[in-house]
């Protein structure tokens, strides 16, 4: 997707940010996918997970989509060797030491998205810089891009990382999709540095899966290396999903050395429009609803 194009969808939603919850996703389903959103009978992967935003609820999801409180779930879960260091918690970016930080680090907050600030040298480090991007995070609600219900009531927090970047590169995360608790298929990013993103799916055997116009553009020697210890990361991400309807389950993985990145409910707010129309459907039939009582639809 072009600039032009992110950035007018993004000023779309903010113009759409007054409408009721059930309104906004289904005027910006439209938008995105030139159709109508099918609440009685969702069918496409989409369209399942817009259904669970308002028909499937439950607490735990507000602490695993929580970067910080997520840690205490994956301790429970017998992962807590798989958890990146931190070296501090902060509710204010003025409380920051940046003296008492290490070389490199992260920061990013607990509650958003996308706004990750590295630093691979603390003497060229741009603290103004810094703090523009975390406090713009700090003020927003991530739950007004998607109405995804779990992230409404987060009470904000900037959390600071241990860099586990090679040089100063940042690592490729791993994002197994589980359905009904069992991991089907990963995806990764490449090229975020150049800024031209491309999002390359595979099955759990680490072969090239044509789920996006990317994918299938992807030449026959073009090699993805498979990654160390993969069998192992499936095994962490059916336990980490095993109590939900669908889940994403993001790892690191360096030279073997396995670190948990997070957990996503649902991907894209539920707007992913880079996957094949057929894959859309493909997926949605993967994944199982529960059956309850119908929403307010």
């Amino acid at each position: 997707m072009n600039k032009y194009k992110v950035k007018l969808l993004k000023n779309i939603k903010y113009c759409l940010r007054f409408l009721s919850d059930e309104n906004y996703v289904k005027l910006y389903y439209k938008l995105k996918f030139r159709k109508k959103l099918n609440f009685d009978n969702p069918q496409t992967f989409n369209e399942k997970l817009q259904w669970l935003k308002f028909n499937y609820r439950d607490p735990i999801f507000s602490i695993v989509v929580d970067k910080f409180a997520v840690r205490k779930y994956i301790e429970k879960k017998g992962f807590g060797h798989l958890l990146i260091p931190i070296y501090g918690v902060w509710n204010d970016f003025d409380k920051i030491n940046f003296d008492e930080l290490p070389e490199k680090f992260v920061l990013k907050c607990n509650h958003d998205s996308g706004n990750v600030v590295i630093c691979t040298n603390r003497e060229e480090f741009d603290e103004n810089y810094a703090k523009k991007i975390i406090n713009r995070s700090l003020k927003k609600n991530f739950f007004y891009v998607g109405r995804e219900w779990q992230y409404k009531n987060i009470h904000p927090l900037i959390i600071c990382e241990k860099f586990i970047g090679d040089k100063n590169i940042s690592p490729i995360d791993y994002k197994i999709m589980c359905f009904n608790g069992v991991p089907d298929n990963i995806m990764i990013c490449v090229g975020r540095e150049t800024g031209n993103t491309k999002y390359i799916f595979f099955d759990t055997d680490w072969n090239l899966l044509p789920y996006n116009k990317c994918t299938k553009e992807i030449q026959s020697d073009v090699v993805f290396p498979k990654p160390k210890n993969l069998d192992y990361m499936i095994e962490i991400a059916k336990k980490l999903a095993s109590p939900f309807y669908f889940s994403r389950i993001d790892l690191y993985n360096i030279n073997g050395k396995i670190y948990f990145g997070e957990i996503t409910l649902c991907p894209n707010s539920g707007f992913d429009s880079n996957i094949l129309e057929n894959i859309d459907l493909e997926l949605g039939n993967k994944l199982i609803l529960p059956t309850i009582d119908k929403g307010d639809f």
